[in-house]
């Protein structure tokens, strides 16, 4: 009986400690990667502004695929443009929805040789709390994803 106890105590002090971690720690995440693409802006730009070609290169949205239900609403590439998905426990549920367009603006350029274009890729959010323990976790995964990401959408639009 003891042994229960001390183990229920340990287990409370442990909860406890990951929230009071958490209510210290910040609720917004923040990760960019870039790539450079021997392709025009704006053939990168028109190809991005499509949140269906996200299932070409993002590894995010190919989580799950087969075990997914996904709804479009509204046209794809223009504002007010929402991805809807649901699925097993990988590919989770949420959406994504087209707030701005401003042509050129959601991609950081630098004048580049040749037809190149400089890519940012960039994740923010915000996790209320107690989620937000996890941030750092994601700030240190969310990196080589996004780089498999930009690897595979540079192939994409260099073909």
């Amino acid at each position: 009986m003891n042994t229960i106890i001390t183990i229920l105590l340990v287990l409370a002090g442990i909860i406890a400690l990951l929230l009071i971690i958490a209510f210290f720690m910040k609720k917004e995440h923040y990760v960019n990667r870039e790539i450079i693409i021997n392709a025009p802006l704006q053939k990168v730009f028109d190809f991005l502004k499509l949140l269906k070609n996200q299932d070409q290169f993002n590894k995010w949205a190919t989580v799950g695929k087969q075990n997914r239900k996904e709804e479009f609403k509204g046209t794809d590439g223009t504002v007010g443009f929402i991805y809807l998905w649901s699925g097993d426990k990988s590919a989770g549920q949420g959406e994504k929805e087209i707030k701005n367009i401003i042509e050129g603006k959601r991609i950081e350029t630098e004048s580049l040789p040749g037809n190149q274009t400089k890519l940012n890729m960039i994740n923010t959010g915000k996790l209320p709390y107690p989620m937000n323990i996890m941030i750092p976790m994601a700030e240190k995964n969310f990196p080589k994803d996004m780089e498999e990401s930009l690897a595979t959408l540079k192939n994409i639009l260099e073909k």
